[in-house]
């Protein structure tokens, strides 16, 4: 009997590790320290976030590499994300420092819970294996029900919290059925491998197409995408300002890498089977996210589906695909980041202990009570509407951009017309700020130098990266594709030039590795199981419209 070793590199998991310990180190803090300071545990927790930010540079720069037999991979792919979901962190934990988070709620366990969602996070961003990704969700999905209820005292804290682990269990189970599918189907639950099988034509077709809409429900849940959105006004609404800033960015950019990852690495050639279906869930996202902000009085429940649009714009990007639809949502999950997280620091001020004032009529004469906290806000809603020269125009645009390259021309209209629709609600609420209210009784605020702190990082990047925007760019850009070591999916081929789709290179030459093909004619031009269509939109289009009745 051979027994086999596993692949241990703990150095693959530092970040991990570190954000681990510090958690771990943080309990011990709150339990042993004799003097309760909360601002000391929100500090040791933002030295945790740094030691990973270092440890996750350190990791940069290299060529890919694997971990664990094949479970975790170490790329510039994930070290992006990584960045962003720790940016998240910090700035919610600086947001956290001296917040009133209730009676008998303990600061330590906050942070704890913060850091080991991050980590769930990182497992989730670099997971190599469906498994590895279903449990770094887990890690993340539990912190994060914790988090939302925190503040136990108030009813709408527990609402939100019982709605979000129904509702968020549910979409685990989903996910997880979908996962078992695709292990039936491939005989593997490794995306390289998944991929090698649907390329070879050894996988089942049904089982396989099955699972893997199971696992985009469970994805679209996890980002807030509709029809599968219905959990996030309550659950933003109900928990706290650092919480909710939170989990509308660093958790949706884990959700999104991972998603992407899935699909167009191992189910990139079923991409006739899926597109369809998620360029709905697109279109949807944007619609319904924006309609409804226009309706809603309360800040939080208004950014709540202002973020539900914004993953309808992120899913734009992600129907692109390739590089420069995925170094398109890199880029605009970095600026989402900033100007949400800004956003949701200036409700956290304005809002005092409790969350007494989150209504728009709350906001009345801010701009001239408090000036520089009314132009922060001015700030990130011009952001978020997508009006330069903020990160949020530059970001929409290279969105629209990769989208328009692939021939998505009507779904960028739809995204358009709705980032027009979204200023109405935006700046709305910049009316409420200057034209509303006596100039002289704005309500009385008082917020610490953490929170300061936040808000000066959120502007500096809301207005950098909109006005320099093209380091980020190549970054995001070289982090997509690994060095290349042979053919490339992005050449010179006749194949690609007919159906022109692009898919990860790993995919392509794991192909010609195990099946000793050229990747192009199986994974570019040809749908394996069926001899006659092509995966390409040019192909695509013309029998949709066909079966439809379109001319």
């Amino acid at each position: 009997m051979n027994i086999v070793i596993p692949d241990i590199k703990l150095s693959a998991i530092a970040p991990e590790l570190a954000l681990v310990a510090m958690a771990i180190v943080v309990l011990f803090v709150e339990v042993f320290s004799p003097k309760k300071r909360d601002d000391f545990t929100g500090y040791l927790a933002l030295l945790g976030v740094a030691a990973a930010a270092a440890l996750v540079a350190g990791q940069t720069g290299g060529a890919p590499w694997m971990a664990f037999s094949g479970l975790y991979v170490v790329d510039g792919y994930g070290a992006l994300f990584k960045y962003i979901g720790l940016l998240a962190a910090g700035m919610a934990i600086l947001m956290s420092i001296n917040y009133d988070l209730g009676e008998n709620s303990s600061a330590g366990e906050f942070h704890a819970l913060l850091l080991l969602a991050t980590a769930g996070m990182f497992f989730m961003i670099s997971g190599a294996d469906l498994i590895t990704i279903f449990m770094g969700l887990e890690l993340m999905s539990i912190s994060l029900y914790a988090l939302a209820g925190y503040t136990r005292r108030r009813d709408v804290a527990n609402e939100a919290a019982v709605k979000y682990f129904i509702l968020g269990a549910l979409s685990s189970a989903i996910l997880l059925y979908g996962v078992a599918l695709l292990y039936g189907a491939t005989g593997s639950t490794k995306i390289h491998l998944i991929a090698q099988a649907v390329a070879g034509k050894s996988a089942n077709w049904h089982l396989m197409v099955l699972g893997g809409a199971l696992v985009g429900v469970g994805f679209a849940f996890k980002v807030a995408a509709a029809p599968f959105h219905m959990w996030t006004p309550d659950v933003y609404q109900g928990a706290p300002a650092p919480v909710t800033a939170f989990m509308s960015t660093g958790p949706k950019a884990a959700a999104f890498a991972a998603f992407f990852r899935v699909f167009h690495e191992a189910l990139g050639p079923l991409q006739a089977d899926w597109w369809t279906l998620l360029w709905v869930i697109a279109a949807a996202s944007m619609t319904v996210g924006n309609v409804a902000a226009l309706l809603q009085n309360n800040v939080k429940r208004m950014l709540a589906y202002s973020s539900i649009a914004h993953a309808g714009y992120v899913l734009v990007a992600f129907l692109a695909g390739g590089k420069e639809g995925s170094s398109a949502i890199m880029f605009y999950l970095l600026a989402y980041t900033f100007m949400n997280i800004g956003a949701f620091a200036v409700v956290a001020a304005v809002a005092r202990a409790g969350e007494e004032r989150v209504d728009m009529r709350d906001y009345a004469g801010v701009g001239y009570q408090h000036p520089l906290l009314g132009l922060a806000m001015l700030v990130f809603l011009f952001s978020l509407a997508g009006i330069p020269p903020t990160a949020g125009f530059v970001g929409k645009f290279y969105v629209f951009m990769a989208a328009l390259k692939e021939g998505y021309v009507w779904l960028v209209v739809i995204a358009v017309l709705n980032s027009v629709l979204s200023v109405f609600y935006y700046l709305r609420l910049t009316v409420m700020m200057y034209m509303r209210g006596d100039q002289a009784a704005g309500p009385s605020l008082a917020f610490g130098p953490a929170i300061v702190a936040a808000l000066a990082v959120a502007i500096y990047g809301t207005l950098w990266i909109g006005v320099n925007p093209g380091g980020y760019l190549a970054f995001a850009q070289a982090s997509f594709l690994p060095p290349k070591t042979g053919g490339t999916i992005r050449g010179k081929s006749s194949c690609q030039e007919r159906s022109p789709v692009p898919f990860f290179a790993g995919v392509c030459e794991s192909a010609t590795a195990s099946l000793g093909v050229t990747p192009c004619a199986w994974v570019m031009c040809g749908n394996p199981y069926n001899s006659g269509p092509k995966f390409s939109r040019a192909h695509v289009m013309p029998r949709l419209s066909a079966t439809l009745g379109n001319p």
